[in-house]
């Protein structure tokens, strides 16, 4: 992609021997002769790069854009990146397709409205869809990684998840954490399919793996920085009511959660125990993608629950206030399961808030709350 995007630019991969020797070997040398419209990736493979990094671009700060790093796992993992180039860098996270990225239409104009404001919730109504409900609920059921998703093919997919998997585990995680128990690592990502959607409770999960919760910490912080995972931060702004502090976690891509519960068809993940705390999961992050996309900064993402059991799905804060979502897998919310969004948009003099379902049409189901299929995002 970097490739296309930047046309004449160099390009080198630090997993290839080669290019690998030719950086290392004297970083200062190579960036005196590669000074500009330089590509450099799998950067995590050699972290003492950033150090050198920063001398260069300090030569001639007012110089912008050139070079382009690209790797598989989050600055905050790489030592020194932060703070070697804090100020000199722009982060880009790029996630598995979103159900318009696939499809190839834009993207929902719902963002944008939501960004510039909303103050009263009618103003959803003129809003199209781009996409069908089918089409959304079929990269919901499959995953957004491109390839397996593109390739129409059934093995492919199997094998490719299964090749995905183990690859992450054998050569991201093991050259990040060289001293990490792999067998215990991976016995820790098949639990987590129990786990996806729900609050975490980790002394039950060091429990069923044997090890301590410092362990199980460790653990969620390696997939959440190698982007397999989302940690959700609890809500707390509400000062009225007690709030559980609990993060809750999923995976980012529900094509790896129903690989690893082994389901097969779109039919059997609806009828399958796991399915709404999987749509819950994947319509959040269709929204966080969708929201990004806007380059809307200052954007934080939670989820709400009392210890009276109120609960909202997704909380967006951002500069245009508060934003209260409840996901609900199903054609038809019933008004008593609204009362957790009802709490909080009252408690907290709210504009709206937003129910995602599978319904066919956008609808007021309160004066302040709207209801809004999947494929509208």
């Amino acid at each position: 992609m970097v490739k296309n995007l930047t046309g004449d630019w160099r390009y080198y991969d630090l997993e290839s021997p080669e290019d690998y020797q030719l950086i290392t070997k004297d970083p200062a040398i190579f960036f005196q002769l590669n000074g500009d419209k330089i590509i450099i990736d799998e950067v995590q493979q050699y972290p003492e790069l950033f150090k050198v990094l920063r001398g260069v671009i300090d030569q001639d700060r007012s110089k912008k854009g050139r070079f382009i790093l690209t790797g598989s796992s989050s600055p905050e993992i790489i030592k020194g990146l932060t703070e070697s180039l804090a100020g000199r860098i722009a982060t880009v996270e790029l996630w598995p397709f979103k159900t318009s990225e696939y499809v190839g239409t834009e993207i929902s104009p719902i963002y944008d409205l939501v960004i510039n404001g909303v103050h009263d919730c009618r103003e959803f109504l003129n809003l199209k869809s781009t996409v069908s409900l089918k089409q959304s609920l079929n990269v919901w059921h499959l995953g957004g990684f491109p390839e397996p998703l593109l390739e129409h093919d059934s093995q492919f997919y199997k094998q490719w998840m299964e090749n995905y998997i183990a690859n992450y585990v054998s050569r991201d995680v093991r050259g990040l954490f060289p001293k990490l128990n792999i067998h215990n690592f991976k016995r820790f990502l098949t639990l987590l399919a129990q786990f996806s959607g729900h609050q975490l409770n980790m002394s039950e999960m060091a429990r069923s793996l044997e090890v301590n919760s410092t362990t199980i910490k460790d653990y969620l912080d390696i997939i959440h920085q190698t982007f397999i995972w989302r940690n959700l931060d609890a809500f707390e702004k509400n000062s009225l009511k007690k709030v559980q502090k609990a993060k809750k976690g999923f995976f980012r891509d529900q094509g790896i959660l129903h690989y690893f519960l082994k389901i097969k068809s779109l039919d059997d993940l609806l009828i399958h125990p796991v399915a709404g705390f999987s749509f819950e999961s994947f319509a959040t992050e269709e929204i966080i993608r969708g929201l990004q996309t806007t380059m809307e900064t200052q954007l934080d993402f939670s989820y709400y629950r009392t210890i009276d059991k109120s609960e909202v799905d997704l909380i967006v804060d951002g500069a245009f206030g508060i934003v209260p979502i409840e996901i609900k897998l199903g054609s038809a919310t019933p008004k008593k399961s609204l009362w957790g969004l009802e709490n909080l948009i009252s408690d907290m003099n709210l504009k709206y808030g937003i129910v995602v379902n599978c319904a066919q049409k956008i609808e007021l189901l309160t004066d302040k709350i709207v209801q809004i299929p999947i494929n509208y995002f």
